[in-house]
């Protein structure tokens, strides 16, 4: 038991645990601010379209097929009411909720992938020239300007097509 508490200490501790919870946080609050865009200033707006001066989130279908002024009406009468206007702010509010991500997201991906064009640049130079060569005949490693080869004598082309075998 000791074991199992330290191990979810460890990790209740690490940084992606506090980075989660940010997360959560800014998320709910991100969300109350979409929601208040939604009710606030779309809903009038498409009220102002459509002519009707009800916000969106109070459309609603009585199933006896009745009419009712409100919602709250319908339920107190007894009667289940079909609730489309929440069920259309609900889905505005994920539109607007998942093209934010969206845009985030590809501005993210926008910069990670110049980061990486950068490194691999960096990656991409050119190898150094080489500075040795080996000798055609006794294969040892000499200088890349030797004409000669210290080890065996022997007489090193320039370039190893020359050489006579």
């Amino acid at each position: 038991m000791k074991k199992i508490l330290q191990e979810f200490k460890t990790f209740a501790l690490k940084g992606n645990i506090i980075d989660m919870a940010v997360g959560v946080v800014v998320g709910g609050a991100f969300g109350k601010i979409v929601t208040s865009f939604v009710n606030d200033i779309i809903t009038p707006l498409i009220s102002i379209i459509t002519g009707q001066t009800t916000k969106l989130a109070d459309y609603f279908v009585a199933l006896d097929w009745q009419s009712y002024a409100s919602k709250d009406e319908a339920l107190a009468a007894g009667v289940s009411t079909l609730n489309y206007g929440t069920f259309l702010v609900a889905i505005i509010d994920f539109l607007i909720i998942a093209f934010s991500i969206f845009i985030v997201i590809k501005q993210l991906n926008n910069i990670q992938e110049k980061i990486s064009h950068l490194n691999k640049n960096k990656e991409e130079a050119p190898p150094p020239k080489p500075t040795t060569k080996e000798c055609v005949y006794c294969k040892s490693v000499i200088h890349i300007d030797a004409v000669k080869c210290p080890n065996c004598a022997s007489d090193v082309p320039e370039k190893p097509e020359e050489s006579q075998e």
